[in-house]
C-alpha cells in the first residue's frame, strides 16, 4: 500500500513547555502519549500512544480496574476527575488512596 507510512503506536512531536521526562505524560494539542526520552522544550520527542504504562497519580485518589483515567495537565498527573482534563485511557489495577503511581493502558485515540 504506497500510501501507508508506519504502524502508528509511536509518533515524533515537539516536547511541550518544561520539557519531557522519560516515562512521563506528553500532551501536544490533542496528542497525549507517555515519552520514550527526555527532552528540553521544542525539541523532537518520541511518544507511545498505546500500550500499559505506570504513571504518576493525583495521590488522593483510589482507583479500581477499568476506571476511566485523564490527564491534568496542570499537575502533569494522571486522575480519576474528568473535569477539564482529557481522557487518556483506563486503569488496568487498583490502586490505593494514597499511592503515587498507577497503571493505564492507554487508549490512544484523540478523545477530549
Amino acid at each position: 500500500m504506497k500510501d501507508f507510512v508506519k504502524p502508528g503506536n509511536t509518533i515524533t512531536v515537539p516536547a511541550p513547555a518544561g520539557g519531557a521526562k522519560s516515562g512521563a505524560g506528553v500532551l501536544v494539542g490533542s496528542i497525549f502519549g507517555v515519552a520514550a526520552y527526555d527532552a528540553a522544550e521544542g525539541d523532537p520527542v518520541e511518544i507511545m500512544l498505546d500500550g500499559v504504562h505506570m504513571l504518576d497519580k493525583t495521590n488522593a485518589q483510589a482507583w479500581t480496574i477499568g476506571l476511566l483515567i485523564y490527564w491534568d495537565n496542570t499537575t502533569k498527573k494522571v486522575t480519576s476527575a474528568a473535569s477539564g482534563n482529557k481522557l487518556i485511557g483506563a486503569s488496568t489495577e487498583a490502586a490505593a488512596n494514597p499511592s503515587a503511581d498507577g497503571m493505564v493502558r492507554l487508549n490512544g485515540a484523540f478523545t477530549s
